[in-house]
């Protein structure tokens, strides 16, 4: 299942080369979850302690447990916003057929 996840780095009271310490060792972790197709995008916004990402997860079950422990910098992570999403070619094909069955 695709999810959207809106993420804030909150770096709380550490220090800047601290953050971008932990912050490599998250980038090396992401990198290794796209490869394996776990994240489908991720995106950083400029400016801003922020990211958002695209996951492809088997289950909320495992979505909470990447999220909640599962990540380098999860303690430092805030969860603006989850959302489950679907690709664009299925909700348009449920359009062109009007929302019916298939069997």
């Amino acid at each position: 299942m695709l999810v959207f996840v809106h993420i804030r780095v909150d770096p709380k009271d550490m220090s800047l080369d601290k953050l971008w310490d932990i912050w490599e060792e998250e980038a090396k972790a992401a990198l290794e979850a796209m490869e394996a197709g776990k994240i489908v995008s991720l995106y950083k916004i400029c400016g801003q302690l922020r990211f958002l990402a695209i996951m492809d997860m088997e289950s909320y079950d495992e979505l909470d447990r990447v999220l909640m422990a599962g990540l380098p910098m999860a303690r430092y992570l805030i969860i603006e916003e989850v959302a489950p999403i679907r690709e664009y070619e299925a909700f348009a094909s449920d359009i062109i057929q009007r929302w019916q069955q298939t069997t």
